[in-house]
């Protein structure tokens, strides 16, 4: 039955190509050749029911590289233990794990959680990693701080590092031993590998990034085996699709508590955070939204409305790699998009603004979004990261066009010109900026 179903949604996906008439199938065609994905695989769920399932350029069963997406399993595994009063995520992290530097000493796990530790990272050097976990953390204990922990967010793999060997001296076993009879084994994940040693011999993705307008091959990082709950994760898209949605049900750890986890996070300075116990947190309308992403070419995303009960979604799109090094979350918004465009307005203004950008369409509407100026200066800002400076500009003019008072529309365009080699136009509208600042500023 399982296979019948699997042919049956192929062969779907291959007609609604040709036809160009299922909008998830076409927006994938556009992703491809807009982008230059090599090959890349979509999972979208609602409510336990899968909308779309499909892959393009490689084979729906493939094992992809998804590299950061292993911190999800460290993040649900510290959840655990949070859940089970074996830890308490606002004590320090030395006292769960011996040997930490002196300066590190009154870091809490909820920071480590977050990436609001300020610790340095320790991935700087691909070819000679240290031996052990234990001899990373003596190499890093000279080094300053980079923030006082608490009061900013910056993403580092020591964060998981650290929080790996938290769990190893709770259950006093290897990593991958824990995460394998605590989630991998139950959810009966049997494609998922921890660690390039544990891959089979065929049907894993090789990885390619863009360069020069071409796909080549991504460098091969030699992970040591204590990084396997921050990097080294391959799986498919169906184990990813099993993992996130036993989340959702509370298999792993109990709503009750996610929703507790889950809450927008804010940093001790009052502003706010980007990690919600380890997951991405985010809204769009009435939807509340946590994931991750690894990189440039995977992301993963839970979307719930007030609770895990009521209205949800999973979209998985994982990818190995682009031309364009298109970021995974344009990819993912793009699928929000196509599969609801009714509840995920802001991706659809997303979508619109990068067809406009590169001139496929007219201007869009930009209606009912909130903060409409600072969303449109963020597009233009991911235009000009995944398509060019000439299709940002062509936002950015948009943006001082709906909002010609503010300041900081004219300062992006400015920048933007700028980095184009403009500096006459750049020099004209950073005077623009500062009149428009400084007439602001009188006001007050």
């Amino acid at each position: 039955m399982r296979f019948l179903r699997h042919l049956t949604l192929t062969f779907a996906f291959f007609i609604s190509l040709m036809a160009h008439a299922d909008p998830i199938a076409e927006q994938m065609r556009i992703n491809q050749k807009r982008y230059g994905i090599a090959g890349q695989a979509l999972l979208i769920a609602h409510n336990d029911t899968v909308l779309f399932r499909a892959a393009d350029g490689v084979k729906i069963d493939n094992v992809f590289p998804v590299y950061s997406l292993s911190k999800l399993l460290v993040s649900t595994l510290i959840m655990q233990l949070v859940e089970q009063s074996k830890i308490d995520l606002d004590q320090p992290a030395s006292i769960y794990v011996r040997d930490l530097p002196a300066s590190w000493r009154g870091i809490t796990v909820r920071q480590f959680v977050n990436h609001s530790s300020g610790v340095p990272e320790y991935f700087e050097n691909t070819v000679n990693f240290l031996p052990t976990a234990q001899a990373v953390l003596a190499s890093l204990a000279a080094k300053p701080l980079n923030f006082q922990p608490g009061t900013s967010t910056r993403y580092t793999q020591t964060n998981y590092l650290v929080l790996t060997m938290l769990l190893e001296a709770q259950y006093g076993k290897p990593y991958a031993q824990i995460a394998k009879q605590r989630i991998l084994e139950p959810l009966h994940m049997e494609h998922t590998y921890l660690g390039a040693p544990s891959l089979p011999k065929a049907g894993v993705l090789t990885a390619y990034a863009g360069k020069d307008g071409k796909l080549i091959q991504a460098e091969d990082v030699a992970w040591p085996d204590y990084s396997y709950g921050h990097a080294e994760l391959y799986l498919t898209v169906d184990d990813l699709f099993r993992f996130v949605q036993a989340v959702a049900k509370g298999e792993l750890v109990s709503k009750q508590t996610l929703l507790q986890l889950w809450q927008p996070p804010l940093l001790s300075t009052g502003r706010p955070g980007i990690f919600a116990t380890g997951w991405e947190y985010g809204e769009s309308g009435q939807y509340h939204h946590v994931g991750h992403d690894g990189g440039t070419q995977v992301r993963v995303r839970l979307v719930y409305k007030d609770t895990l009960d009521g209205d949800n979604y999973i979209f998985i799109y994982l990818t190995n790699g682009s031309v364009k090094n298109v970021w995974s979350r344009v990819l993912l918004d793009s699928a929000m998009a196509a599969a609801a465009p009714d509840q995920f307005r802001q991706e659809v203004l997303s979508e619109k603004l990068i067809a406009y950008a590169l001139g496929e369409t007219k201007t869009p509407t930009v209606e009912g979004i909130p903060d409409l100026e600072r969303f449109i200066n963020a597009s233009g800002y991911a235009a000009r990261e995944n398509l060019g400076l000439n299709e940002a500009i062509r936002v950015f003019t948009l943006n001082t066009t709906l909002f010609p008072d503010s300041a900081n529309t004219w300062d992006s365009l400015a920048e933007t010109y700028q980095a184009k080699g403009d500096q006459v136009k750049a020099r004209q509208l950073y005077e623009k900026a500062h009149l428009l600042s400084a007439k602001s500023g009188a006001s007050k």
